[in-house]
C-alpha cells in the first residue's frame, strides 16, 4: 500500500511524539536519560517484511510480541538483533560491570519491559487518535530466526496485511542500539489509521 510523501510525514511526526513520551517513561525506570531517535517510517506488505529485514536481521531475532484487540487489531513487535538486545539490556541495568553477550532471565525481563512500554506508548497514542480502546495482550519474547518468526506471522493473518515498519535508536549514555517497530494492521485497519493520520495532520497545520 502505497502513502503519499504527505502521509508518511504527518506518521512520522506522529510517532515521533509517542517515542518522546516513551523515553520519558524509560528514563524514569532507569534512572537515566534514554533517547529515542527520529523514527523512519514505512509501509511494506507483510510478505515482503523477509526482503527489507534480510540485511539487518541476519541470525537471531529478539522479538518482544504484543497482540492488541479493538476497532483496530493487529500484532505489534519490536525487533532487536540478538548483539543488540544484549547491549541493550546491559545499558538499562544497574549492574554495568558484569555485561554479558547472552540473554539470561534477568535480561528477558529487562527486554520484556521495555517492549512493553514502547509498543503499549505507541498502540495507546493510536487509540487516543482514533478515539478507541485498545486492548493488549501480556507480551512475549521470542528468540528466533526472521524467517520463522514472519512466516508465523503470515500464517496466523488470513487476508492481505502490512506492516507499519518503524527504525529507530535507543540511545543511552551515547550508546546508540538500533532496532524495528513493526505494527502488523489489516488493510481495513491500516485505511481507518491512515484516515485518522490525515485527520490529525489537518489539526495541526
Amino acid at each position: 500500500m502505497l502513502i503519499t510523501e504527505q502521509q508518511q510525514d504527518a506518521l512520522t511526526e506522529f510517532i515521533n511524539i509517542a517515542f518522546a513520551r516513551t523515553a520519558s517513561s524509560l528514563s524514569d525506570l532507569v534512572g537515566e536519560r534514554v533517547i529515542l531517535e527520529v523514527p523512519k517510517v514505512s509501509i511494506h506488505p507483510l510478505t515482503g517484511l523477509a526482503n527489507e529485514f534480510s540485511n539487518f536481521f541476519p541470525g537471531e531475532v529478539a522479538t518482544i510480541h504484543q497482540i492488541f484487540t479493538g476497532s483496530v487489531s493487529g500484532d505489534a513487535l519490536l525487533l532487536l538483533d540478538y548483539q543488540s538486545a544484549a547491549k541493550l539490556t546491559n545499558l538499562l541495568t544497574a549492574n554495568r560491570e558484569a555485561q554479558t553477550d547472552n540473554l539470561d532471565i534477568t535480561a528477558s525481563e529487562v527486554l520484556l519491559e521495555v517492549g512493553n512500554i514502547l509498543l503499549n506508548g505507541c498502540l495507546g497514542m493510536f487509540g487516543n487518535l482514533l478515539e478507541m480502546q485498545v486492548s493488549f495482550a501480556v507480551p512475549r519474547l521470542h528468540l528466533e530466526v526472521l524467517y520463522g518468526l514472519l512466516n508465523s506471522l503470515i500464517i496466523g493473518n488470513q487476508g492481505l496485511h502490512y506492516g507499519l515498519v518503524i527504525g529507530t535508536a535507543f540511545r543511552l549514555q551515547d550508546s546508540p542500539v538500533s532496532g524495528y517497530l513493526v505494527i502488523v494492521l489489516g488493510v481495513g485497519s491500516l485505511n481507518c489509521l491512515i484516515r485518522a493520520i490525515n485527520t490529525w495532520a489537518d489539526m495541526e497545520i
